[in-house]
């Protein structure tokens, strides 16, 4: 494998200045010296809670090629034993290093934001575009100002395609990082009210999203959900930017690439849509409609990157759900096995609905029930109340079986919910974790949701580790929807 830097051009990039030995070479970039590998640059970032720097002397010893620190912390580090490179700010550092990397790569790029789905869009844009080249992009949700600066730095050079996910909570946060990635097309999966706290409305919300086409390169696209109330803001937004093409995907007749049909199972959705005028059929190894959705900004984006779509439609069948994302794992319960759906990644009433929609779908088996394992949904502002009321309506319909209301925005739903549908109601996950393990039984299948805040993810672990993953799966259940 070639190297990723040398260090001539790592320094360079940066404007650094090297103290101690200099190494030929640098294999990949680091910001965490716990999983530092020989030959990586290790960046002492300073962040919330830690500073990088009291960590150089570990990352050098796990055998960094060279650790990237400030100028003002050099001398409080004393006497170190290997390589520094000296900047003015380390995350600066980084960012120069990210823009270097896009200037001299001939790669084409996409970038992805939206409300909901950024992740498994970005994962499953990845997917596809690796069936036409070598595809790099982040494994994790790097979307904010250090992380895409980072995914940017560790971009081979001889990459083919690159695959960003770019963030935000704020107004002005996506502008700097998109001009840094500076895409050939850029996604907007959907806008809905999320960081509402943020913002005074949701059209703000589909402004700040818009910030995405300030980096578009000249003759660049933008992809963007037609379905969506803020399509034509969004729109206006990409055309004054520069866009060259506004593409449009969903059920809209309207729509570039447009879905006709679609089969929904528990562990596959089967989709037929029109691509640019061309039928197209797949299936999708994961399930969910919100999938199928933005499985057809994917293909715009194959499109129009100039990859093969044949192959990104075969590749589909390799896209999975991810741990927090809708992971499934069957697990042992006294008697038989039940399914846990993990969806404790983060939560909005957007994703919640979505949530719901997909354990309503998902059949139990025997006399299993559908049970919902809800968390609190964070950052809402004054509507929070509301909202989380609002998914008793989405709850009742989804004819489920129990709900477990987590969390002080929580009770507004418990509140609103039938006193049948309310299973139990607690202020944090440990108060309903025992309920509701001792109450597993077999065909059970149970979807647990909640902002990260609320903690949701650290119950699915512990749910996992009181009940040994079982072998079978249940076979999936058919549905079958015309678009």
């Amino acid at each position: 494998m070639r190297p990723l830097w040398t260090y001539a051009a790592l320094q360079e990039a940066m404007g650094a200045r090297p103290v101690g030995a200099e190494p030929q070479l640098v294999s990949g970039i680091s910001i965490d010296s716990r999983t530092a590998e020989p030959g990586e640059a290790f960046f002492a970032i300073q962040g919330d809670r830690f500073d990088g720097h009291d960590f150089v002397t570990m990352a050098l010893a796990r055998g960094a090629a060279t650790a990237v620190v400030s100028e003002d912390k050099l001398a409080a580090l004393g006497r170190i034993t290997g390589s520094l490179t000296v900047v003015r700010d380390v995350l600066e550092g980084l960012c120069a290093l990210g823009m270097a990397a896009r200037i001299r790569s001939t790669a084409k790029i996409a970038a992805v934001t939206g409300s909901v789905g950024k992740t498994s869009t970005k994962e499953m844009l990845a997917t596809a575009l690796s069936a036409s080249g070598a595809t790099h992009y982040s494994p994790a949700s790097f979307n904010n100002h250090w992380g895409v600066p980072l995914t940017l730095a560790r971009m081979p050079q001889d990459s083919a395609y690159g695959v960003f996910e770019i963030g935000m909570n704020h107004a002005g946060e996506i502008e700097p990082l998109t001009k840094m990635v500076r895409p050939h097309v850029a996604i907007v999966t959907t806008v809905e009210p999320v960081h509402l706290e943020y913002f005074d409305s949701v059209e703000d919300i589909a402004r700040a999203k818009a910030e995405i086409f300030f980096g578009l390169e000249p003759g660049g696209a933008a992809i963007l959900n037609r379905d969506n109330p803020h399509f034509a803001l969004l729109a206006a937004h990409a055309r004054d930017a520069g866009a060259a093409h506004v593409v449009g995907f969903g059920e809209d007749a309207k729509c570039d690439v447009r879905l006709t049909e679609v089969v929904l199972d528990d562990r596959a959705s089967h989709v037929r849509a029109h691509l640019f005028g061309r039928d197209v059929a797949y299936t999708l190894g994961a399930p969910g409609r919100h999938l199928v959705q933005n499985s057809l900004a994917v293909l715009a984006a194959v499109s129009l990157l100039g990859g093969d779509v044949a192959r990104a439609t075969e590749a589909f069948a390799q896209v999975s759900a991810g741990k927090g994302r809708g992971q499934q794992t069957i697990i042992d319960v006294p008697g038989g096995h039940a399914t846990l759906i993990d969806e404790s990644y983060n939560a909005n009433p957007a994703s919640m609905r979505a949530a719901i929609a997909l354990l309503a779908r998902t059949a139990p088996e025997g006399s299993g029930r559908r049970i919902a394992v809800l968390g609190d949904m964070r950052e809402l502002g004054s509507e929070a109340p509301a909202m989380h009321a609002a998914l008793a309506e989405e709850l009742v319909a989804a004819d489920l079986d129990g709900v477990y209301a987590v969390g002080p925005l929580m009770a507004a739903l418990a509140d609103a919910l039938p006193a049948n549908l309310l299973a139990a109601r607690g202020e944090k996950a440990a108060d309903i974790e025992d309920q509701l393990a001792e109450s597993l039984a077999p065909g059970d299948v149970i979807m647990v949701k909640g902002s990260n805040a609320s903690r949701m993810g650290p119950l699915v672990e512990n749910i996992k580790a009181r009940f040994a993953p079982a072998m079978a799966a249940a076979q999936p259940k058919q549905e079958q929807e015309k678009a």
